[in-house]
């Protein structure tokens, strides 16, 4: 492993202290591992969603970024391009690319939109091609922090990061709203519709209006989540 030691202290090492660890799991009703691997050009600050590539069935999909975590995630980003310029100046700074990408576009892993939101306090050699570099996050230093708040906070029930997305999911439905089917509004989400001028705006003009389960955190206000329906 690298000896690259992270400029940001513990408190505010990446993906935030354990209030802002959990925040951005139930705000945005990511799977742990989704949430890692988001790459700078996969938020919308505008539009407040947020792209997840190759989730459950290898597909991309779109969630909302509450109005909450806006400001807390620029101001991250600020760190972590710190981080990306050290890493730079040193020599490094290249992330890895999924599939055919690095080959097709050899300098992409250096550019700052592809790197990762949450990246590793240390760079590591990369054991598929021997290259040095700074990987994302290890799912497991958010593992231990979610068990040891659970600990602390004295919850007999058995918790866990995945615990965050079942609880956004109940209490959208709570709120009176369900989840469209493929046939429905989920599917202008989807990257095969992204050529489709008309669905690129409505995605837009449902995102401005979404509201996360996590907005009721912090009382951001009201407004329709995009992509899901309300019960009558």
């Amino acid at each position: 492993m690298g000896a690259a030691i992270h400029p940001l202290s513990q408190q505010e090492a990446p993906f935030g202290d354990g209030r802002g660890r959990g925040e951005r799991l139930y705000g945005t009703g990511m799977r742990l591992m989704e949430g890692l691997r988001v790459r700078v050009k996969d938020l919308d600050f505008v539009a407040r969603i947020i792209v997840v590539r190759e989730g459950k069935g290898d597909k991309d999909r779109r969630t909302m970024l509450p109005k909450p975590l806006v400001e807390p995630l620029q101001q991250h980003l600020e760190s972590v391009r710190k981080v990306y310029e050290a890493d730079r100046l040193a020599g490094f700074g290249d992330v890895w690319l999924p599939h055919a990408l690095a080959r097709k576009y050899p300098n992409a892993g250096r550019e700052w939109g592809w790197q990762y939101v949450f990246p590793a306090a240390n760079r590591g050699r990369d054991p598929r091609s021997g290259v040095t570099r700074r990987h994302h996050l290890d799912e497991s230093t958010v593992q231990k922090a979610v068990k040891d708040a659970v600990r602390r906070a004295k919850v007999t029930k058995p918790a866990s990061c995945h615990s965050f997305r079942h609880s956004f999911a109940t209490h959208l439905l709570e709120d009176g709203y369900e989840r469209p089917d493929d046939s429905g509004t989920a599917r202008s989400f989807r990257r095969a519709d992204h050529d489709d001028l008309h669905t690129c705006t409505e995605q837009r003009r449902r995102a401005r209006s979404a509201k996360s389960a996590g907005d009721a955190l912090r009382n951001a206000g009201e407004s329709k989540p995009f992509g899901l329906t309300r019960r009558n």
